[in-house]
């Protein structure tokens, strides 16, 4: 795959290469029955959680360069714990690929009473600082509304926006919005995704298995389309 195909194609072929994206069978932990599944515990090793935060900082420099974003992140927050690796390695790439000085945070589970205390580890927040959120896949928004407060409690800092490996596009259970116009709509800043789930599938369908078969077949797809007809948003 090209540097000059589109980021949703070269992150779903990324996804698919480090097998954190499955088509099939799967039934979620909302109940609900899935065409296709994504394991955010297969960036297991540095190259991939590298190449993933290499995604992150490129969406992130888009939304920058389309004026979505503010130029002056002070730091890049990830929530405990899956969302600490998106951070750092965000940060890192955010600074070597685009030149920008930015930190990240992550919060404890529980309050440490010796060395250093408090509950942030990383940059500390401080009054007036812009604060960028990554997390993987948000279904119903829960790990955002926990953490707003503890960053509130930290200090009056401004949530710039929150960014996503992929956005489901699905329904909440209790509204017609996805959870993604949820947040948006309860908070006031923006949630983008490197990817959606609709382009994601159109992408399978051009990204070929070794045996030279889409990874996305006919019967996939319509599984799909189903899927987003019932649940989608």
């Amino acid at each position: 795959m090209t540097d000059n195909a589109s980021l949703d194609i070269r992150f779903t072929q990324f996804l698919l290469e480090s097998k954190a994206l499955k088509f099939g069978d799967f039934t979620l932990k909302s109940g609900r029955k899935s065409p296709y599944f994504i394991n955010a515990g297969a960036f297991d090793d540095g190259r991939k959680i590298a190449t993933l935060g290499a995604f992150y900082a490129e969406k992130i420099a888009v939304e920058i360069e389309a004026g979505n974003l503010p130029k002056d992140i002070d730091t890049v927050f990830g929530p405990a714990y899956k969302g600490i690796p998106l951070g750092v390695s965000t940060a890192i790439a955010l600074t070597s690929a685009h030149g920008m000085e930015v930190g990240y945070t992550f919060d404890r589970k529980e309050k440490k009473d010796h060395g250093d205390g408090g509950m942030m580890v990383g940059t500390q927040l401080k009054d007036g600082m812009k604060v960028l959120l990554v997390d993987d896949v948000m279904t119903a928004g829960t790990a955002v509304r926990e953490v707003i407060p503890k960053l509130k409690a930290e200090a009056d800092v401004e949530v710039v926006g929150l960014v996503l490996s992929v956005d489901r596009m699905e329904k909440t259970k209790d509204s017609d919005l996805s959870a993604v116009k949820a947040v948006e709509a309860e908070f006031g800043f923006p949630v983008f995704a490197i990817a959606n789930v609709r382009e994601i599938f159109e992408a399978g369908r051009s990204i070929l298995t070794d045996s030279g078969e889409p990874y996305v077949t006919d019967a996939i797809k319509a599984a799909a389309d189903a899927y987003l007809e019932r649940y989608g948003a």
